[in-house]
């Protein structure tokens, strides 16, 4: 009997995989058997995840863009198709982090460029990326946001107001899309072991999770490629935590 994966012969992009959770995603998909356009505004980043899904025998390549430009996404979306001539699966990654400030104190500025990542480079990605599922009878999106989407914290108010509105978008496409089969979820990371956590930020927070620890980028992409799995074929506009329990609280 031949065994094939779930996603052999699908094409996936993930933003913001030069790094952290959307390298995992990457590397999983590619496990599974999907061929990878790895996106990201680092060219060595991005090249090094693909020199490391290549060599464990999948297909990948790398685009060099910026999310918050729409003509870098809009050529995101046509270099997957020139490449490996469709798409069926996003992950829609790519993020930064805000300044430590109380509200009043970011600049206008530093709250534009959050925004204009976080938010609108999702916006920009399901944009493009939608009309390419559709020519193809369907596909799964799915957006990362954070466990800061769904409750709040202080001093980082612009990534906290922008992880709120991915989930909103999130649902607002699925019910835009969903007699098109096209399924829109989002995942809801807590704390996660990449280059956003501060220096020294693990050993003071891991004892206030209800785990103990934080999680690892590999935990996070575990459940966003479910999310984009047959198996998760019913599940829709759904925001899942993926936070060791820290938003129960």
């Amino acid at each position: 009997m031949q065994v094939t994966t779930w996603a052999h012969g699908r094409v996936a992009i993930v933003t913001g995989a030069g790094s952290g959770i959307g390298r995992a995603c990457a590397e999983q998909l590619a496990a599974l058997g999907a061929k990878v356009v790895v996106a990201d505004i680092n060219t060595d980043g991005a090249n090094a995840t693909v020199e490391a899904i290549t060599a464990a025998g999948g297909s990948a390549r790398s685009y060099i863009g910026d999310v918050a430009n729409a003509a870098a996404v809009e050529g995101m979306v046509k270099f997957a198709l020139d490449r490996f001539g469709a798409l069926h699966i996003a992950i829609n990654n790519a993020g930064i982090a805000a300044e430590n400030l109380p509200l009043a104190e970011h600049s206008e500025d530093g709250f534009q460029r959050v925004v204009d990542v976080n938010l609108k480079g999702v916006f920009l990605c399901m944009k493009y990326e939608i009309p390419a599922l559709l020519a193809q009878g369907g596909g799964a999106i799915v957006n990362v946001a954070s466990a800061m989407g769904l409750v709040a914290m202080p001093m980082i108010a612009p990534y906290i107001g922008a992880k709120h509105g991915v989930i909103g978008l999130t649902r607002a496409a699925m019910l835009d899309y969903a007699m098109s089969n096209i399924r829109v979820n989002v995942v809801c990371p807590g704390v996660v072991r990449t280059g956003l956590l501060p220096d020294g930020a693990e050993e003071a927070m891991a004892p206030t999770l209800p785990m103990g620890r934080i999680a690892t980028p590999d935990e996070i992409a575990a459940a966003a490629v479910w999310l984009c799995s047959d198996a998760a074929s019913y599940v829709n506009g759904a925001a899942l935590p993926v936070d060791g329990g820290h938003t129960a609280r």
